[in-house]
């Protein structure tokens, strides 16, 4: 039989409270620490939700110090040439509040800010934040309402950065994925030419 949880009464009788470092640990500004972080962070998942409630969680990333800080409430985040589908883009404009997950690679604590985001299609600070030559396509800004520290509990349990427990090979390769999930009439040939040692080349453009 399934049991749901129908109310936040239910829900804290089967957790529990926070303890209170946990329920108060976050803060509305940059500390030192933060920008450290965020200097040494090469990738960041962004969450984001549609007005009609649907959600978006898109990877990323760049090299470390990609996320631009503006100030202690502000930093901004750079979009780089991708599938041009816009999910999480698309959801700003119709609800700015955003969830942002900081990463730095063999790290099992995260770094998490929740604000509110606005799209900016170009800014002096764009110079900034040039790789390889190529300037942002456009830069997410968020406006810091929560900036707090995760536990490494997740990353524990999973064992994410652990090499021996890697296993990349479980599935098939992206270009065998998409002929079989997504493009069935395409040429495996192509697919795997598109996805093949030039692809690194394409990142930027």
């Amino acid at each position: 039989m399934t049991v749901e949880i129908t109310s936040e009464e239910e829900l804290r009788e089967l957790l529990g409270t926070p303890h209170a470092r946990a329920a108060n640990k976050d803060r509305p500004r940059l500390h030192q620490r933060d920008r450290d972080w965020l200097a040494a962070s090469p990738f960041c998942l962004v969450a984001t939700a549609g007005a009609d409630g649907s959600c978006d969680v898109s990877p990323k990333g760049d090299p470390p110090g990609f996320a631009l800080v503006l100030d202690d409430e502000t930093i901004a985040v750079p979009e780089r040439p991708g599938n041009r589908r816009a999910d999480g883009y698309r959801n700003i404009l119709a609800n700015p509040h955003v969830g942002l997950l900081f990463m730095i690679p063999g790290r099992t604590d995260t770094l998490r800010i929740n604000g509110r985001a606005r799209l900016v299609r170009d800014a002096p600070w764009f110079d900034d934040m040039v790789v390889k030559g190529h300037r942002p396509v456009l830069a997410v800004v968020v406006e810091i309402e929560q900036i707090f520290y995760h536990c490494a509990k997740a990353f524990l349990r999973s064992e994410l950065w652990r090499p021996e427990t890697w296993q990349p090979d479980v599935l098939p390769s992206r270009a065998r994925l998409i002929k079989e999930v997504e493009a069935p009439t395409d040429s495996l040939a192509d697919l795997e030419h598109h996805y093949g040692p030039n692809y690194l080349k394409t990142i930027y453009t």
